[in-house]
């Protein structure tokens, strides 16, 4: 969720409402004082940590200002890590949803707190070679269980539609594009025409997070294994392979780059890290299938649908309603990752 600070003036709460809205809700003998600090980093819903009576807990909200069609919805977040507590797949409890904008502007949640670690880079700088290699497959292993869970079962069969996730999510994420366009973006224009014309007939579904990777997760205090899957605004009924290629970007986009946050080029080998086969290997391994010979399509199709979410982030930067200060910069990986998912596309013919 990144660093702690002092609540950015774009996304102040009125603290005074909130307290007694708390109060009201009976949430876990809530009691005043209570302080709030905001988590820096992260484009979608700002995200503050509540301090009271020594208790704490997260508050996750809608941004202010216009905000483009079906995003942002918290509520969404709220229903499926709910859901999620049934099953094995780490998530923090939820505690309350508030869907009247009369309290704090907008529709929010709180949920437990976790004591415990957010790596932001994919090399792991910080960890020993046994612990990276131990990460990366409890990374894996967590991304299989979300999708090997019956949605059905666990009150989601209408969390998304169940049939043509991929076509779906182009149709969507290239609106998103055009509407969010500020510059123009040969390589975009390139996958908005390749994606259709080469996509797979097979089709599944299972519950996909959306922005599954390392920094979205909550490892343990001190052992090599996640806690916890967070920022599940994304999260929909879709195919699980959109999901693990999205978590895949990362062996491809260059290490060092800024705001790429990519491993390629990093001796892997050398630092406990699997390559993109080894990790797809145990994942399939964990899910029960064999070999995925369209793999790349889906890498090619996450790197789109990456760059459509990234111009929105720069377009909302521009008019100044961004939750994140870096928004600006991150905003501008768009037109990167375009290119190299036109690289990969071009390889694939």
């Amino acid at each position: 969720m990144g660093t702690l600070g002092p609540v950015s003036e774009a996304h102040r709460l009125d603290e005074g409402r909130l307290t007694d809205y708390l109060v009201g809700a009976g949430l876990d003998d809530f009691r005043q004082p209570m302080t709030v600090q905001q988590y820096q980093g992260g484009q979608s819903n700002p995200t503050y940590l509540l301090e009271a009576a020594g208790t704490r807990y997260v508050l996750r909200k809608k941004p202010p200002g216009k905000l483009l069609p079906s995003a942002h919805l918290v509520e969404r977040e709220y229903r499926v890590m709910k859901a999620l507590a049934q099953t094995d797949v780490p998530v923090p409890a939820m505690h309350l949803l508030c869907e009247d904008d009369e309290v704090i502007g907008t529709t929010f949640f709180v949920m437990e707190f976790l004591e415990g670690r957010v790596l932001p880079d994919p090399s792991i700088p910080e960890a020993s070679v046994a612990e990276r290699q131990a990460i990366y497959e409890s990374l894996c292993d967590t991304l299989a269980k979300l999708h090997n869970v019956d949605y059905e079962a666990i009150g989601l069969g209408d969390f998304g539609k169940p049939a043509n996730y991929v076509q779906r999510q182009l149709d969507r994420w290239t609106k998103q594009f055009h509407a969010a366009k500020t510059d123009e973006m040969p390589a975009m224009d390139a996958l908005i025409d390749w994606l259709p014309a080469n996509m797979p007939d097979e089709d599944e579904t299972a519950i996909a997070h959306g922005d599954f990777r390392l920094e979205n997760t909550i490892l343990h205090p001190t052992e090599p294994r996640v806690i916890a899957v967070l920022d599940w605004e994304l999260a929909t009924l879709g195919h699980p392979l959109g999901d693990l290629a999205y978590n895949c970007m990362t062996f491809h986009l260059p290490h060092g780059a800024p705001s790429l946050k990519g491993i390629a080029g990093l001796d892997l080998k050398g630092l406990g890290i699997p390559t993109e086969e080894e990790y797809v290997a145990r994942y399939c391994r964990m899910t029960g299938r064999g070999n995925i010979p369209d793999f790349s399509f889906y890498v090619v199709f996450a790197m789109f649908r990456l760059a459509s979410i990234c111009q929105g982030v720069y377009a909302r930067a521009l008019q100044g309603n961004a939750s994140s200060d870096n928004a600006l910069v991150v905003g501008k990986k768009a037109a990167v990752l375009a290119d190299i998912a036109w690289e990969i596309a071009q390889k694939r013919g």
